[in-house]
């Protein structure tokens, strides 16, 4: 299981970074100040850093260096390009500016992660009682399992990343151009048929519901 540290002052970001991160599997270590994060460092090796710059004592940029050789994505609301340049520089693998994307930036970690001591192995997905292990392409719930082509995969991702939530046709489309560019709007239809038969074949609790006109929905069948 790969570990995540995040140092980041603003308790709502650091929450709701925790929060999405645990779902996918990961270990979270929060931290908010530069401070707070080298006794963390002290205690836990992350295999890759979240780092805001504007921390309380200790700044970003002070940290930065500390971190050795762990990859490191700095989340900062500064925009310049002299500070992107200077943070890439210093020994950041990524700078993703504030407010982000949540998704955006989940990919971004992934990437990082991938071929690194297998952490990418760790990203799971779950919704009821299916679980969705990403890089393997494989769902199982109850005992079953079921293997997944790579657009079935990435669209259930998608979906699990939402659940209960209407998913437009053209989010799903461009949310998954980076796993299947291929996937257009009229086969997307085939790969939600075949998806569907899939889950039923695992579980009778999940199920992807078309809502007509605007896109489709992953919620529990019996509720």
């Amino acid at each position: 299981m790969a570990t995540i540290l995040i140092i980041d002052d603003d308790a709502a970001i650091n929450e709701m970074l925790r929060a999405a991160l645990t779902k996918r599997g990961f270990s979270v270590v929060c931290a908010f100040s530069g401070t707070e994060a080298l006794l963390a460092l002290g205690k836990t090796q992350p295999n890759l850093v979240l780092l805001d710059l504007g921390l309380p004592g200790l700044s970003g940029e002070d940290v930065l260096p500390k971190l050795g050789t762990v990859p490191v994505i700095v989340i900062s609301a500064r925009a310049s390009a002299d500070d992107k340049v200077a943070m890439l520089l210093g020994g950041a693998v990524d700078y993703v500016t504030k407010p982000f994307d949540l998704h955006e930036l989940l990919a971004r970690i992934t990437v990082q992660l991938r071929g690194r001591n297998g952490a990418a192995e760790t990203e799971v997905y779950s919704f009821g009682d299916v679980a969705l292990h990403f890089e393997t392409r494989t769902i199982a719930a109850n005992g079953a399992s079921a293997q997944l082509t790579r657009t079935e995969a990435a669209i259930l991702r998608l979906l699990m990343q939402r659940p209960g939530q209407v998913v437009a046709k053209l989010t799903i489309l461009d949310c998954i151009s980076h796993d299947t560019p291929d996937c257009t709007e009229d086969s997307l239809k085939i790969h939600i048929y075949h998806l569907r038969r899939k889950l039923r074949a695992v579980t009778e609790d999940a199920g992807i519901e078309a809502v007509w006109g605007i896109g489709y929905i992953l919620k529990n069948e019996k509720s």
